[in-house]
């Protein structure tokens, strides 16, 4: 008889774990808490819009191509790259496009940022060295075993580690390299990436920026829900059980600290092992007896969160791309509220992605279907108190920098918060991605794929190692993968 897990959550991490596991000749069954899966990367219908709720880049596809190859699926995973990354606008009126081309995008920053071409090549090719030194040792196996450390890989990452920008931060690195503070803007923009602030996280984190650049950026030919869908998928083709509307209240565990099983719905269920994709917090808080709250991990600085306006708007505009920045005038005030104050600052940064760039069907016809992010703190309060003045800077921003009266173009609306945020997907106060990453020893102080006090319990997703967004909670799936075999066979 095959062993039994039992996975809570079925965001990306808890979807691909149950698709390994069935192919390593588990019986699976995910439980959701909602009508849907996907957690964070689902989507919302407004009448003719469709919106992608959450994530909106997909990079290093090739992740979820390993898991359409491993089910050995006969319908792959359509998506396409992109010619050009993101348009780029800051509040004296320059304009510019981030080309997926790396020699098309240095004579951008030339023309625009008078940056030397070189020294924007180079720039990436440190980046690509950060990412490619680091990857083995930090990203693609446990930090929390031993034997993983006796390798020659984690003697080069040793090596290597003075030159790593663990000592100093993005910003003060992205300073010393370019000479337009337009330029180092950019590209501190990419600690945003897993919720953290350029003024404190290590410069490594620059190694964000390789993955488009380098690696290339992407959009899934139906948007991004169609990586759910996909992976939802894979794991029914590969006998996974789903349920949905399955509130787990409690994990069942052994007089030595063994899983059992959980109950959900006020039905016991057996298990040999179990995995969590939900946050951290809501796993020791709410399923779990108190006494193996790991109290230091849970008081650790946290991610930003997020504040959408989900807009259809009646009207095209031919100068937005599928990813658009609106900087913020001052970006070392608009960090400094993100992480110091409980509201965001009155000139914030905006993201507006629109899907109907690429996917016609996401709007009407002459029509788009704008997603607009606004970086927040994450919530540690009742309410939102900041939700009217958000709006109103927002829109007098977009106006301001568009050229428009965008609110005479809003056909459709709604609005995700981190109450919001935190209520449909258990991220502890709305942060997306769990602890901050401000520190040079984050990558060490996340929690560990699986738990040292609970056997058979496992963790994957955007609060374990190795971290927060699409590929890294890939990759927590494999680790975790890798991890369920090496220890249920001892």
């Amino acid at each position: 008889m095959n062993k039994k897990a039992g996975i809570i959550g079925s965001g990306i991490g808890g979807l691909a774990l149950s698709i390994r596991l069935a192919k390593a000749g588990y019986d699976v069954t995910v439980f959701e808490k909602n009508s849907y899966p996907g957690g964070k990367l689902s989507e919302l219908h407004l009448n003719q819009y469709r919106f992608d709720k959450g994530p909106s880049l997909l990079t290093m596809p090739t992740l979820i191509d390993e898991l359409t190859e491993l089910v050995g699926y006969n319908l792959p995973f359509e998506y396409h790259k992109l010619d050009y990354i993101t348009h780029y606008f800051y509040p004296d009126g320059t304009q510019l496009q981030a080309s997926s081309d790396k020699t098309r995008f240095a004579e951008e920053i030339h023309t625009k940022l008078k940056e030397k071409k070189e020294t924007v090549i180079n720039y990436l090719k440190q980046n690509e060295f950060y990412f490619n030194t680091t990857e083995e040792l930090f990203l693609k196996q446990s930090l929390h075993q031993l034997k993983n450390f006796l390798t020659m890989k984690t003697l080069k990452g040793i090596i290597y580690s003075p030159f790593l920008g663990l000592f100093n931060t993005m910003h003060k690195q992205n300073t010393a390299t370019f000479s337009n503070p337009k330029t180092t803007q950019l590209f501190n923009r990419y600690a945003t990436y897993n919720g953290s602030n350029p003024y404190k996280a290590p410069a490594l984190m620059n190694m964000i920026s390789h993955l488009e650049f380098n690696l290339g950026a992407y959009i899934p030919a139906k948007g991004m829900h169609q990586i759910t869908e996909h992976l939802v998928a894979l794991a029914i083709a590969s006998g996974v059980n789903i349920h949905y509307d399955e509130h787990v209240k409690h994990l069942q565990l052994s007089s030595s600290n063994r899983i059992e099983g959980l109950i959900s719905n006020g039905k016991n269920y057996s298990f040999d092992i179990i995995a969590s994709d939900i946050d951290i917090h809501a796993l020791y808080n709410q399923l779990l007896p108190l006494h193996f709250k790991p109290k230091r991990l849970l008081k650790q600085e946290k991610s930003t969160s997020a504040y959408v306006f989900y807009w259809g708007i009646n009207k095209e505009f031919k100068e937005l791309g599928l990813h658009n920045i609106l900087f913020s005038d001052d970006y070392k005030n608009e960090f400094d509220h993100l992480f110091t104050k409980s509201y965001p600052c009155h000139d914030p940064t905006i993201y507006i992605n629109i899907s109907s760039k690429y996917c016609k069907k996401d709007a009407p016809v002459g029509s788009e279907n704008w997603f607009v992010m606004i970086n927040v703190p994450h919530n540690k309060q009742p309410t939102i108190e900041y939700a009217q003045d958000l709006r109103k800077n927002v829109i007098s921003k977009i106006n301001s920098m568009l050229k428009t009266n965008i609110e005479g173009h809003i056909e459709e609306e709604a609005i995700l918060d981190p109450i919001l945020i935190e209520r449909q997907t258990s991220s502890f106060g709305g942060s997306i991605y769990g602890n901050s990453s401000n520190n040079k020893f984050a990558a060490f102080l996340r929690h560990a794929n699986y738990s040292s006090k609970i056997k058979g319990l496992y963790l994957v997703g955007g609060s374990v190692h190795p971290g927060g967004g699409i590929p890294l909670c890939l990759w927590s799936a494999k680790i975790a993968n890798q991890l369920i075999i090496y220890r249920e066979k001892k």
